[in-house]
Parts: C-alpha cells; structure tokens; sequence
C-alpha cells in the first residue's frame, strides 16, 4: 500500500490492515520454513515494507506528549 492510502486510514483500519499484513506474512513464512516455495517471493519483501509503514503512520498518529 502507498503511504497516502495509509494516512488516510482511521487507527482502527490500521491495526486491521496489520494485523492482517502479519498474518499473511506468518503464512508465507510457514511456507519457506516447509520447503514449499511462496507463490511469489518477493512478496515478502512488500510485507514487511508495508508493515514498517503502518507501524509508522500509526506513531504518527500518537498525541506527542
């Protein structure tokens, strides 16, 4: 996801969307772990990006104290 889509997002749809983004990348990582090659490898890569980039619109969105 584009960063733009994410800011746009309320807090709720950003801990969904990472809570699902870990899930999928949980499965993924299950595969290579089986031996079984992911339908697409490099998808792992776009996980983990987009997860970094939701946990930091997401501490952005933070009160600063």
């Amino acid at each position: 996801m584009k960063i733009k889509e994410l800011r746009a997002l309320g807090e709720k749809d950003l801990a969904q969307k990472l809570d699902e983004t870990r899930k999928e990348l949980l499965k993924v990582n299950a595969q290579i772990a089986s031996g079984t090659t992911p339908k697409n490898p490099g998808q792992v890569k776009n996980y983990k990006k987009t997860i970094a980039k939701i946990l930091m619109v997401l501490k952005e969105k933070e009160p600063q104290k």
